[in-house]
């Protein structure tokens, strides 16, 4: 389903420097029912955004005056607003401290648009879901009960450490959105364990046991080479 099919068009902000980019993006949202609006530097954006509400942004880690990290953070002080990073393929330290900083998602240039409005989708599909937890989560063979605590796959229980349903249920709470290692490690372990890499591979692996019909090639529980995990949305 497009952006088209709803009565009143969605609102994207497009933080870019790069002409190209910006047109491009341009006509693809408009061909998807998309009302867009531009800026083509770091302040213009944060003004923009200020002026009126948008629904979703994109915004670019290299502008001109300002360093995208610093756009997001001085947005994450006042807007929740969903903002998907547009970077290039050496900036995977970028990508963490964005995500770390309040980032939904991102996206690598040269990007696919059909990969990108999946992940507009898909950010646009948890910003209306906000923090609501849904008493049931399910995916694929999967399926959580918040409220009794009880996991299943394929109809038959699962057990879990508590160790693991903290950390399935972080996942879920964030299904379809990375995860850096840094931040998985403060939520379920604490400040302290944050460079602690080698607890997460373990409870990591141990959970892809546990869920998945193929541990070796998970369908659920993946991993974002660099930076972190994303579980897949129901």
């Amino acid at each position: 389903m497009t952006a088209a099919t709803t009565e009143t068009p969605i609102s994207a902000l497009l933080i870019d420097d790069e002409p190209q980019i910006l047109r491009l993006l341009t006509i693809t949202l408009e061909a998807n029912g998309y009302r867009v609006a531009t800026a083509a530097s770091g302040q213009e954006g944060i003004a923009a955004a200020a002026q009126r509400r948008h629904d979703i942004i994109i915004l670019d880690l290299g502008l001109p005056d300002l360093n995208g990290i610093a756009v997001l953070k001085q947005l994450r002080e006042w807007t929740q607003t969903p903002v998907i990073i547009l970077t290039v393929q050496d900036e995977e330290a970028d990508k963490i401290e964005a995500l770390d900083s309040g980032a939904d998602d991102f996206i690598t240039k040269p990007f696919n648009t059909g990969e990108l409005l999946a992940r507009l989708r898909a950010s646009l599909r948890r910003a209306d879901r906000g923090r609501a937890e849904e008493p049931v989560f399910r995916a694929g063979n999967l399926a959580v009960d918040f409220s009794r605590r009880r996991v299943t796959r394929v109809g038959q229980p699962v057990k879990l450490t508590a160790t693991e349903y903290a950390l399935l249920r972080l996942f879920i709470q964030h299904a379809g959105k990375v995860l850096t290692h840094r931040h998985i490690l403060r939520e379920i372990w604490g400040p302290e364990h944050e460079q602690h890499t080698q607890y997460l591979r373990v409870y990591v692996t141990r959970l892809r046991e546990k869920l998945e019909a193929d541990p070796a090639s998970p369908a659920l529980l993946l991993t974002e080479p660099g930076v972190g995990y994303r579980f897949v949305e129901a």
